[in-house]
């Protein structure tokens, strides 16, 4: 699963008995070498269905890491393009990730997803793979903070996987990686957020109306569908059309 240039297991433990913040410092000069970062298929299937929606002036890559994601806004963003994230260590390789697309240069910020440091500036947000860090309670907080940086009809755009099925392996690997997280989360502190199974896409879009948003989803075609014709992989698209609500 992990390369030689990827991190040891003795590594990703002494990350997994940090807080979400200190863990992503010590294991962002690798992590572009795990299967956390958001594979280049998934990246460019975004780019592909957002673009006939472009061009858009300004850009921002929410909880940006490595700022792979920040390469799909600036193929798609004339003006600006903005990652911001808490983790330090994933910035600083950010800054020194080489860029593959023309456009404008990216600015790398700090900050929380939780409490943003902008106005309503971005025409487009995106996020990767990013979601699993926050908790259920902490959706419509985090649903308001896009809102409110987002100019009236601009676009919150993510992709969304379907999830296994219990006849699939991955299905257990999953259930199973959430319950030693919950069982080290009890017993340890600080707590280190990541759960695969908690985000579900029909709260989540329930979660996305109250926060000001009407809510689109499209296949992404190059992932295919599955038995039962339901698509492998969607895009969520959510489109500020009202004033932010009040908290």
């Amino acid at each position: 699963m992990f390369g030689p240039q990827g991190p040891t297991l003795r590594e990703l433990a002494v990350q997994a008995l940090s807080s979400v913040e200190h863990g992503y410092d010590l294991l962002a000069p690798k992590f572009d070498h795990t299967p956390f970062r958001t594979p280049d298929a998934v990246l460019d299937s975004v780019a592909r269905a957002l673009a006939p929606a472009g061009p858009f002036e300004d850009g921002l890559d929410l909880c940006c890491g490595t700022g792979a994601g920040a390469e799909v806004l600036t193929g798609l963003c004339r003006r600006s393009v903005t990652g911001v994230d808490f983790s330090a260590g994933m910035l600083d390789v950010a800054r020194r990730r080489p860029r593959s697309a023309d456009g404008p240069e990216p600015f790398w910020v700090r900050g929380d997803a939780r409490a943003l440091p902008f106005t309503a500036a971005f025409d487009l947000v995106v996020s990767f793979g990013a979601f699993g860090h926050f908790l259920p309670r902490e959706l419509p907080g985090l649903f308001r903070q896009v809102h409110s940086v987002l100019r009236p009809g601009g676009r919150f755009a993510f992709p969304v996987l379907a999830p296994p099925r219990p006849t699939q392996p991955a299905f257990w690997a999953l259930l199973g990686f959430d319950a030693v997280m919950r069982v080290r989360n009890a017993l340890w502190r600080p707590p280190f957020v990541m759960y695969y199974r908690a985000f579900r896409l029909g709260e989540v879009r329930g979660e996305l109306r109250r926060a000001g948003f009407t809510v689109e989803l499209s296949a992404l075609p190059e992932f295919g569908r599955r038995g039962d014709g339901s698509p492998r992989a969607r895009l969520v698209v959510a489109r500020r059309v009202t004033p932010r609500p009040e908290a």
